[in-house]
């Protein structure tokens, strides 16, 4: 990565926070014992989290998948491919103030000269302004990932509604000698996961 890459910029000041103990909340609800699957480290996820949004990108299959593919996330989780589920909202709210708190926040005075230009008072910003902002993209992943969740929940409803009938269990016993031999060899071959969407897609993959 270059010197001058946002994923390194972004990287140095997550580092940058918590060094000032800004990233005390992320911390919070995991275990001390040793017991259970170890954890991503709260900082790496952070970056991740960090580094998509200013890429415009909040999805947290995009995000996983970015993991997988692009060089600055890789470089951000060293190789990691963790999965993303939006946890500690509060944290992340203030994280993201912080964020944008760095950058100084104050009164520009200029002479009387008048200049042409797109700026105008009205698009003048406050930091009261960039805390809702921040609140309001937050509260919009959030819905998106519930949105997701009540189809996941829909769907699965339609498949048990299925095996209550005489042919859906008939065609769900097809399935271990049509599909789950297909999915041996995928694995087998070295595919987990595919990255495009769509039939044609995935035909082509």
């Amino acid at each position: 990565m270059k010197d001058d890459s946002l994923a390194r910029f972004v990287g140095e000041t997550v580092d940058l926070l918590e060094r000032r103990g800004k990233l005390a909340g992320f911390y919070e609800g995991y275990r001390k014992d040793g017991w259970g699957h170890p954890a991503y480290h709260p900082r790496m996820l952070v970056k991740v989290l960090v580094y998509g949004y200013c890429m415009g990108v909040t999805s947290s299959r995009k995000l996983a998948a970015g993991c997988e593919n692009e060089v600055a996330l890789r470089y951000l989780t060293a190789n990691q491919q963790p999965d993303f589920r939006k946890d500690h909202l509060t944290a992340l709210n203030e994280l993201f103030v912080e964020v944008l708190g760095l950058v100084n926040l104050g009164r520009v005075a200029l002479d009387g000269r008048k200049i042409a230009g797109n700026a105008s008072l009205e698009q003048n910003r406050d930091e009261e302004w960039l805390k809702e902002e921040v609140g309001k993209l937050l509260a919009e992943a959030l819905e998106r990932i519930e949105e997701k969740k009540r189809q996941a929940m829909v769907n699965q409803e339609r498949m048990e509604r299925k095996l209550l009938t005489k042919r859906g269990r008939e065609a769900h016993k097809q399935r271990g000698s049509t599909i789950e031999p297909v999915f041996g060899q995928m694995v087998m071959r070295g595919l987990v996961r595919f990255m495009l969407r769509g039939s044609n897609k995935v035909r082509a993959e």
